[in-house]
């Protein structure tokens, strides 16, 4: 009896022997068909960065949803780069429009090996975090940044899909001279490299067309209060008022202002024109006419759809960028497309080369990274609606 059983249990340790290879020999090739199919495919990061907290939060997620919408319709699609296919990861990231915060949050990104980067929303933090990208070798598209200085630094990484203040501050100056008839003016800036380089673009066109600056007044990109400024700016009796600043703070000076009797028509930059100063401004939102730099949003290539998806997916309106936003993303895949790679330097490689339908328009870079065409459009505001006045070819 004992002699069998362990003949029993000599064979039954050959059979677990045999099983156990067969099992290994199974999970071998299981692995190496993992293996096989996940090089047949790729996951390439595009990093995006926009200020989704503080006073601009609503104007940097509206960047990010942009981006985000794009990035899901490209992975819908399907996408295919030298025969694998492709699926795009979104990396965002929160600059809170603070210099510091954005430096951080870019190399953060690149610490993640994203190929490309969207953003940022403003040129005071673009700018800082324009040399972390460079010395990275990685493309940032800025879907909103329009201080001139952004892109010329030198850097072949920089690229921004809106027009500059160098062009919009003389489209408004010439508005203010030509179509209101302005022969005294004032102007407020927010300090900000933004609001302080479009009211100085603005405040120089003026001058040099012999029109009358009667005070230029500074404030902070943080302030609420604007009484005192705006007590001071009445006593000099102006006719009209630029505002340099963003709709966070630009919708209460308007508001101020019309409680402090102030008839002047306030102007301003891209940086109010969002229906999110209608709302802080209330009425005082009819006394403003302010420009932003791109098409209309009824002028947008598809933008019936484009504005239809954004309202379905977000569950919100488009404030002023994200069409671009959207369009930095397509740019970035049509450079992969014509690279036929999805590394960072390829990427970086094809886009001054781009010639692309997007959204905004026909999209083509100069030797510095602007657009070679631009729009600079001019609104106005009815029943807290933004409503295009003229559209300015640049």
């Amino acid at each position: 009896m004992g002699y069998k059983t362990n003949k029993k249990i000599v064979d039954l340790t050959k059979l677990v022997g045999v099983v156990s290879l067969s099992t290994l020999m199974f999970v071998a090739c299981g692995k190496k068909e993992s293996a096989s199919v996940s090089s047949d495919s790729v996951v390439v990061k595009i990093g995006n960065v926009a200020p989704v907290t503080g006073p601009n939060a609503h104007l940097g997620k509206d960047n990010e949803n942009g981006a985000r919408l794009a990035i899901e319709e490209v992975n819908k699609q399907g996408l295919l780069i030298n025969g694998k296919k492709v699926t795009l990861e979104f990396l965002a990231e929160d600059d809170a429009s603070d210099p510091k915060q954005g430096t951080q949050v870019a190399q953060k990104l690149v610490d993640q090996k994203v190929v490309a980067v969207v953003g940022h929303l403003n040129s005071g933090v673009s700018i800082p975090a324009s040399k972390i990208y460079s010395e990275a070798g990685i493309a940032q598209i800025s879907p909103s940044s329009t201080n001139p200085e952004y892109t010329k630094q030198g850097f072949k990484t920089t690229f921004r899909l809106v027009g500059t203040d160098a062009q919009q501050g003389p489209v408004l100056a010439k508005y203010v001279l030509e179509k209101l008839n302005g022969k005294s003016i004032a102007i407020v800036d927010d300090s900000t490299q933004y609001g302080k380089g479009l009211a100085d673009e603005f405040e120089k066109t003026i001058l040099a067309a012999g029109g009358k600056i009667v005070i230029h007044e500074a404030t902070n990109d943080k302030a609420t209060d604007f009484k005192a400024i705006l007590t001071n700016i009445k006593s000099k009796k102006p006719d009209v008022i630029l505002y340099g600043g963003m709709d966070a703070t630009g919708g209460p000076f308007a508001k101020q202002a019309m409680e402090l009797g102030i008839t002047a028509k306030i102007i301003g930059g891209d940086g109010i024109c969002s229906p999110t100063l209608a709302q802080l401004a209330g009425d005082a939102a009819k006394n403003v006419i302010c420009s932003t730099v791109g098409v209309p949003k009824e002028s947008l290539a598809n933008g019936e759809a484009f504005l239809k998806n954004y309202q379905e997916r977000f569950k919100s309106q488009v404030e002023i960028y994200s069409p671009m936003a959207y369009d930095a993303v397509m740019i970035i895949v049509d450079a992969m497309k014509r690279a036929n790679a999805t590394d960072a330097a390829a990427i970086l490689g094809a886009l001054p080369a781009t010639n692309y339908a997007g959204l905004s328009g026909q999209i083509a870079f100069d030797s510095k990274g602007d657009l070679k065409e631009s729009v600079i459009t001019l609104n106005q505001y009815k029943d807290g609606k933004v409503v295009t006045l003229e559209v300015v070819k640049m």
